[in-house]
């Protein structure tokens, strides 16, 4: 699945969920996903925190396949920055 594909699918999320502050998935040379002013863009750009992760892992994480928690214990998943927006993303997630 694509950035792209990815992206839209949180752009229909955010339809209807809120989500707050701005949130960057770095999936390093496939691109980024920017989560910021309600929608979701793979325009790279600063955020107030940042999830380091696969773009397979990301499809996982966003389809309820990986844990977060578990994510960040086996590597898979690194948090830089607010760790306060990475935890609103699991109201987004639900």
């Amino acid at each position: 699945m694509s950035l792209e594909t990815i992206a839209a699918g949180i752009r229909k999320a955010l339809d209807t969920r809120r989500f707050s502050g701005t949130l960057k998935f770095d999936c390093g040379p496939a691109g980024v996903i920017v989560l910021a002013d309600g929608t979701a863009t793979t325009e790279d750009r600063a955020t107030d925190c940042t999830l380091t992760i696969s773009e397979e892992n990301l499809g996982k994480l966003l389809a309820g396949k990986l844990n977060p928690m578990t994510g960040v214990m086996l590597g898979k998943l690194k948090v830089s920055g607010d760790l306060g927006v990475a935890m609103g993303l699991a109201k987004l997630l639900s």
